[in-house]
């Protein structure tokens, strides 16, 4: 299939390939469908980008790349919904906020990870209630 994207113009879009979000993302609740893809290639950036509304679309990444022992716990609950049997068959990414003209500044949400099973094409954005993750984490100082 083909969609229009504010972003990237028309691109095709592998049917097998769309991740169902059953509640969407926080905030966009009315966008289920997206497709994930690498920024570049060996670039630790992906675009989450909704094949409904081609407006839409995330920068995120693993967080384990910027916060090396970040842990989610995902409950039996969110295992069910993902059609999982068990936490190897899920990834984690995040979401990352990049102010306009100031990457340097850019920040990860590692409050709330979107848990993906790709081998179901399904995913959810989960609230963590960990007290050492914030929503807006800087992702260069981390790693300087």
């Amino acid at each position: 299939m083909e969609i229009n994207t504010v972003r990237f113009g028309k691109i095709q879009v592998q049917e097998n390939k769309v991740l169902s979000f059953p509640k969407g993302i926080l905030g966009f609740s009315t966008s289920r469908k997206f497709i994930l893809f690498p920024h570049t290639e060996g670039s630790p950036f992906f675009w989450l980008q909704s094949i409904e509304d081609g407006t839409l679309a995330f920068v995120v990444m693993n967080p384990q790349l910027v916060k090396h022992d970040y842990t989610v716990n995902i409950e039996e609950h969110v295992l069910k919904e993902l059609n999982a049997k068990k936490l190897s068959e899920l990834e984690v990414m995040c979401i990352v906020t990049i102010p306009h003209n100031q990457p340097q500044q850019m920040t990860i949400n590692l409050l709330g990870p979107i848990v993906i099973n790709a081998k179901q094409r399904c995913a959810l954005q989960i609230i963590c209630t960990e007290d050492q993750y914030s929503h807006r984490h800087p992702i260069l100082a981390e790693n300087q």
